[in-house]
């Protein structure tokens, strides 16, 4: 079974188990909204490319840590689309939850997802305490009050921001929680791969900034320009769109030098310098030089 299937069938998994056969029906369908049909699943498949790296030795428990990450990033988006935030009236190529279920729903099944991916998580790693403990601290790292996506999210509440730790908090922290997992899951010391994820997701947002101003919808599957609109600190405000592609390139440059040495390092040296240049469109993606 490749990554995505993987993932697929863990998101799967933890929805039936989650939501059962009894529950509101309108706040099931929501919470599939949310989670179905996915994007790229990049934190998901960045867990699992670390993990296959470090050996993989238990694919159930990173499948779990996987399927955990991408729960919370879910949820991170409905929340991200609410009206008190960008009221987006898509996502993934559809209507936002809150666009489809109403505003309430929206917000329970925001909060819901946050649940299921702990609940997920300790279900189906209880057989393996000694990495369920460590997992538990590094999903709930990223995602927390002091440095994770919700830190980020509150920095856009504030009168002044420093560009740098707005990008590492709001994305990059996720994607350091989605490399430390898949090491952790792999029985393997997590410390060392923060570094490459945080790198990543530092790219990564930067990426997601060029794109807002250099792709298209159809592209995104979501409005773009937003960052303008929003008056959101972004990499292309800061450095102008020639300045951002040359950050892009020297984060990646970074997180592949970053890569502890384990296994499957070339192989997953060689997928970071892929997924950079999926991330723009082509004729920014040729001037990198990973």
């Amino acid at each position: 079974m490749d990554a995505l299937a993987r993932i697929e069938h863990a998101l799967e998994t933890a929805l039936a188990q989650g939501i059962g056969q009894d529950g509101p029906p309108r706040l099931a369908a929501a919470v599939r909204h949310a989670v179905f049909p996915g994007g790229g699943r990049v934190r998901p498949r960045l867990c699992l490319a670390v993990a296959v790296a470090c050996g993989d030795d238990a694919p159930e428990v990173s499948d779990a840590a996987a399927a955990a990450l991408e729960l919370l990033h879910c949820a991170s988006l409905v929340h991200d689309d609410l009206p008190c935030f960008d009221d987006a009236a898509l996502r993934r190529g559809q209507p936002t939850v809150h666009r489809a279920f109403g505003e309430r729903l929206a917000v329970l099944a925001g909060d819901g997802l946050i649940v299921l991916a702990f609940a997920h998580l300790a279900a189906q790693v209880a057989h393996r305490p000694e990495r369920l403990a460590a997992l538990t601290a590094i999903v709930a790292r990223a995602v927390g009050l002091r440095a994770g996506i919700i830190a980020g999210q509150a920095w856009e509440c504030e009168p002044a921001v420093d560009l740098t730790q707005y990008h590492r908090e709001k994305t990059a922290a996720l994607f350091a929680g989605a490399t430390a997992a898949g090491a952790a899951a792999a029985g393997v010391a997590a410390d060392p791969w923060y570094a490459v994820g945080e790198t990543l997701g530092l790219a990564y947002q930067v990426a997601d900034d060029i794109r807002d101003v250099a792709a298209t919808p159809e592209a995104l599957g979501k409005p773009i320009g937003q960052d303008a609109a929003h008056a959101r600190p972004s990499a292309t405000a800061a450095l102008g769109l020639d300045g951002a592609v040359a950050r892009l390139d020297e984060l990646a440059q970074a997180a592949i030098a970053a890569v502890p040495a384990c296994p499957g390092a070339a192989v997953l040296r060689a997928l970071i310098g892929q997924e950079m240049r999926r991330l723009l469109p082509a004729a920014l993606a040729a001037r990198l030089t990973v």
